[in-house]
């Protein structure tokens, strides 16, 4: 029996903004398509960061000094570098790699020439829904 990978797992469309998407609008769109992060990509569609309600939450009301929004935007929020996978890995290297760093989701990215695409997400919530099955 051939393991399951996280083609299987994973789920897409990614929903992305760009590095320049102002904090606003990154909550905005988390609030309205209901998700706890955001891709962030650059002009070309390659892969730079990934920010997170957590992140909106921290710069908020963790960081004093960033408690004001005006003029902040997804680049200075993201997380960096992000912890990816590709389509192929299998699901059980995937697991161990998000409780080893203690992270909530892995974009699966592709390679295409000298771009790296994300094509999906594999989230924690993902593995618990499987998990139920």
């Amino acid at each position: 029996m051939t393991e399951e990978t996280v083609k299987d797992w994973m789920h897409g469309p990614v929903i992305s903004c760009h590095p320049g998407t102002s904090v606003e609008e990154v909550a905005g769109v988390m609030d309205e398509k209901d998700i706890s992060a955001l891709v962030v990509v650059d002009s070309a569609g390659d892969l730079v960061g990934v920010i997170s309600r957590t992140d909106l939450v921290n710069a908020r009301f963790v960081q004093p000094y960033l408690k004001h929004w005006r003029g902040m935007t997804a680049e200075h929020l993201m997380s960096r570098p992000v912890i990816s996978v590709t389509p192929d890995t299998p699901v059980s290297v995937a697991a161990r790699l998000l409780h080893a760093k203690r992270i909530h989701r892995l974009v699966v990215v592709e390679q295409q020439g000298p771009h790296v695409r994300p094509v999906g997400v594999l989230s924690m919530t993902d593995l618990a829904r499987h998990v139920t099955e």
